[in-house]
């Protein structure tokens, strides 16, 4: 009995390492020698477009801050952010209460200096009149003292006489300049003040929108503070960071596509209108101003967007998806389906999209090249055995 107990125990510990060694053996097979499912492309004469790529923000080429020349209470405001405004439109009003005093104040002084120097003037035409009688009275006097007729008292008066004319005269013409200048500061003192109250309207300098208002009315502004924020909407363009090593095949006039990430199944238009020409230090980028022709529905300024653009273009290249390169020791290649293996093949490529990549040398038109059909198995083996999903 305790033999054949033995014996079943055996039997038992046998039948466990035999289906551990079975179900080790399954899982090696299947891992090994089972065929592994893949996607297949086929190597084909196709369009190839080269493309640079770049992530930037869409900006306005002309931003202005809106601000006030002068310190004043801001009396309405009659503009809000979203609003499209012309050239010369009235967007704000300060207070003009007190300017609108100085000039009345300033008209005022003019007018008293116009009084003034028309006072002058006919004091000078006075003494014009008063200095050509002493001449003639002098030149009477002359000639009748010459004749023995008039004594040399009479003559030293009548010279007497001319000099204090002559002095009346040039006092009179000095103060006919001096009240001219008057009148002149007080002039300049009125256009200054009226120009002033101009300050008093804040208009649009250029047909634009407005981004965003950053006062109400009833605030004091002071000089050069923002109040509005303006842009030019005729020209758009997104500002994208492109690295340095792309900077030779880059040049304005070159088109583009711009993927919004509030809009990333659809891809804009656009054009190169500018390059930078400062590299940061830290991320060895540049920026490139990739201008927008067309633009998102609901758009808005600072919004983050990618550039695609493209450098070159070559139709009939022999292709391949860029996602199914592989590299081994730096050099590309691919895997071809062979036999209902996966066989590695060195690759030579050319133009290199972002989509598709040429294939200079190691590939026929009709290979069959594959990829793993889920990603997370890891890549392919040469020889292993592939099958479609």
């Amino acid at each position: 009995a305790m033999n054949s107990s033995n014996f079943t125990a055996a039997t038992r510990m046998s039948v466990k390492w035999l289906l551990l060694v079975v179900i080790a053996a399954t899982i090696f097979y299947y891992g090994k020698f089972a065929a592994v499912p893949v996607h297949m492309f086929e190597a084909k004469p196709d369009l190839v477009v080269g493309e640079v790529m770049g992530t930037g923000t869409l900006e306005a080429r002309v931003k202005t801050t809106i601000s006030s020349r002068i310190q004043e209470r801001l009396a309405d405001m009659l503009v809000d952010q979203g609003d499209v405004v012309s050239a010369g439109q009235l967007l704000a009003r300060l207070d003009d209460g007190e300017i609108q005093r100085q000039v009345e104040v300033a008209e005022a002084a003019l007018a008293a200096a116009k009084f003034t120097a028309e006072r002058v003037r006919v004091d000078e035409v006075r003494a014009t009149a008063v200095e050509k009688q002493a001449q003639q009275e002098h030149k009477r006097i002359s000639h009748l003292v010459a004749t023995k007729v008039s004594s040399p008292a009479e003559m030293d008066k009548a010279v007497e006489q001319l000099h204090v004319a002559e002095a009346d005269l040039k006092r009179a013409r000095a103060a006919t300049a001096e009240t001219g200048q008057q009148v002149i500061t007080a002039e300049r003192n009125l256009d200054y003040h009226r120009e002033r109250l101009t300050f008093a309207e804040i208009r649009s300098p250029y047909d634009g929108l407005i981004t965003k208002r950053d006062r109400d009315p009833g605030g004091v502004v002071v000089p050069g503070s923002s109040v509005l924020q303006l842009i030019a909407t005729n020209e758009l363009w997104v500002s994208a960071w492109v690295d340095e090593t792309v900077a030779t095949a880059l040049a304005p006039g070159q088109t583009g596509r711009i993927v919004f990430r509030s809009d990333p199944v659809r891809a804009y238009p656009g054009e190169v209108a500018r390059l930078g020409r400062e590299t940061d230090p830290e991320t060895r980028e540049f920026l490139v101003n990739v201008r927008v022709s067309e633009l998102p529905l609901n758009w808005t300024i600072g919004q983050r967007a990618e550039v695609f653009v493209e450098t070159a273009r070559k139709s009939n290249a022999l292709a391949v998806p860029q996602t199914c390169l592989q590299w081994r020791g730096g050099k590309p290649g691919v895997f071809v389906a062979e036999n209902g293996k996966a066989s590695w093949r060195d690759v030579t490529l050319g133009l290199r999209g972002n989509v598709a990549v040429e294939v200079m040398h190691g590939l026929s038109s009709g290979d069959k090249v594959v990829t793993p059909a889920n990603p997370k198995q890891g890549p392919l083996k040469s020889g292993q055995r592939i099958t479609m999903p």
